[in-house]
């Protein structure tokens, strides 16, 4: 699974295919639509994801998942919990 900083599955995505978007990790965090700030706030404080973070799940990433229901933050507790 190629999981953004904010666990979307990036091989489920439609902009993959729609906008020939490699991820946010690929793009450094600016992916075609701009400046992720999850990005930036995960690789400021060394985490790969915002799952490593100490404030995980946090009010950002909480209210830019939410239009997908728990899916995102479901995917980082997956992959914390494998590593």
């Amino acid at each position: 699974m190629n999981l953004s900083s904010c666990g979307l599955d990036c091989a489920a995505c439609k902009f993959t295919v729609e906008q020939n978007c490699p991820g946010c990790h690929a793009q450094k965090g600016n992916p075609f639509w701009g400046k992720c700030d999850l990005y930036t706030c995960a690789s400021d404080k060394g985490h790969p994801h915002c799952g490593k973070c100490g404030e995980f799940p946090c009010a950002m990433l909480q209210e830019w998942a939410s239009s997908e229901g728990t899916e995102r933050i479901d995917n980082l507790r997956v992959l914390v919990a494998k590593s």
